[in-house]
Formats: C-alpha cells, sequence, structure tokens
C-alpha cells in the first residue's frame, strides 16, 4: 500500500487507490466536511423522493462536491483526487462516508 501516486503512471484499481484518497483526507476538518457533506447528499436524495421534485437530484452534486472542494482547498490545500480518479474519488467518498458512520474511522 503506498499513500503516493504512482510516478506517470494511475492506479491499477480502487484497492490501490484508497490508501493515497485516505491520506489526500489527512485533516480531520476536511474529513468532516466530507461526511457531512455527503450525509447532506443522503439527505437530498430523500428530499426528491419524498416530493418527487427533481431540483432535489440537481442539488446532489452541487451539495456534494460542494462541501468536498471546500474542505480540500480551504484546509486540506490540496487538489480533489476528483480531477485525475472521478469513479474511484466517489467510491472513496462513499466508503470514507460509511466507515466514519460505522465507527469503524475517526469523525
Amino acid at each position: 500500500m503506498t499513500t503516493q501516486e504512482p510516478a506517470g503512471e494511475r492506479f491499477a484499481s480502487f484497492e490501490a487507490f484508497y490508501p493515497y484518497y485516505i491520506h489526500e483526507h489527512s485533516n480531520r476538518t476536511c474529513r468532516r466536511i466530507h461526511v457531512i457533506g455527503s450525509g447532506l447528499v443522503l439527505l437530498a436524495l430523500a428530499a426528491a423522493i419524498v416530493t418527487l421534485n427533481p431540483w432535489w437530484l440537481l442539488a446532489m452534486p452541487v451539495i456534494g462536491y460542494g462541501f468536498a472542494w471546500v474542505g480540500h482547498f480551504f484546509f486540506e490545500k490540496n487538489r480533489p483526487a476528483t480531477f485525475r480518479y472521478p469513479l474511484w474519488s466517489l467510491m472513496g467518498d462513499w466508503r470514507m462516508f460509511f466507515e466514519t458512520v460505522s465507527g469503524k474511522r475517526r469523525f
């Protein structure tokens, strides 16, 4: 496991990427902002289902990425992995979220 991106290469798998992803979220405030944003995304999804209002679906990426990018740019002071690894970054967000709410990762 490495916490650095391979020089001039890409990660070969999500499992190889995830330690790097976690390292890029070393700042506790950044992690907290991510978890809160992910929770609000789930609430927006619930609101879309309950109200049948599609605007909530459009709000979901704005909420999720908005919170995450604030965490990265202002607290972590790094570039979000979303720009290079969009799918694995999204998977990492949700894995980190569920690890946090289940108590496996510190909030």
